[in-house]
């Protein structure tokens, strides 16, 4: 695909992953929909920046756990291009649990976390059905976790959600094809504050360092890695569809 003036819409792009990739597609002439939950500020800073690589870019709030949150978003680029080529479902939330304590998750829980990280990607999808088929030649990519892949991460409940993302970019891709493209990928740890928080300091200075003693390629994913990837589904990649990457370092080999 040629990215120049094509028109993107990545969920949860006020920061981290979501952000690096809007900073990636705005490089390569895109016009940007940069979508935020809460953090309208971070979001503004994030557009002003596609901006000033000579493309448009809308900031626009919503909660891709609302339906109508999503309908609005689509519908908000259409207004302001006319077109929709690109979909990054990026958005995703969770639950820092051990996976042996059953008693601090619940079915809020998991609700909660499949409403963002499932469910969310599924109504995107579905609003934006229509302008990406007219497309001709779209591609969404969903964001899941190496997580989905080895049942591992913050959660259960964020774990079952990843891998239900992947088993639905499967099903996606095959009733939207021949116009739509439908891929994941599939981060290990990432570097970033987001992380950071929510295993605490110690515990994610502890696992970077193993991750980059341990893993074949020495290193771990960053945003910006995580993104090189999301963009190469997007740009190449012409007859992939219904697959995932797992963007991990090596760490599967482990």
């Amino acid at each position: 695909m040629d990215i120049a003036g094509t028109v993107s819409i990545v969920t949860g792009s006020s920061s981290g992953v979501g952000a690096a990739t809007v900073r990636l597609l705005a490089a390569r002439g895109s016009n940007i929909v940069v979508n935020y939950s809460r953090s309208q500020s971070a979001a503004e800073q994030v557009a002003d920046e596609c901006r000033s690589l000579g493309v448009e870019a809308l900031v626009c709030q919503a909660d891709v756990s609302k339906d109508a949150d999503c309908r609005r978003l689509v519908e908000q680029a259409l207004n302001r291009w006319g077109r929709l080529d690109v979909l990054v479902n990026n958005a995703g939330t969770t639950k820092f649990v051990n996976h042996a304590d059953f008693d601090d998750l619940d079915s809020d829980d998991f609700k909660d976390i499949y409403g963002v990280n499932v469910i969310g990607p599924f109504q995107m999808v579905r609003a934006a059905r229509e302008a990406l088929t007219a497309s001709g030649n779209a591609a969404v990519v969903n964001v899941a976790s190496i997580a989905g892949v080895k049942g591992g991460g913050s959660s259960i409940a964020y774990a079952a959600s990843k891998g239900a993302l992947m088993t639905m970019t499967m099903s996606l891709a095959r009733v939207l094809g021949p116009e739509i493209r439908v891929n994941t990928v599939c981060p290990g740890f990432i570097e970033g504050d987001w992380l950071a928080a929510g295993m605490g300091q110690e515990r994610y200075d502890k696992t970077r360092q193993a991750l980059k003693s341990h893993a074949p390629l020495q290193t771990v994913c960053t945003p910006e890695t995580v993104a090189e990837s999301i963009l190469s589904f997007i740009e190449s990649h012409s007859v992939v569809t219904g697959q995932h990457l797992v963007l991990d370092a090596g760490h599967l080999l482990m």
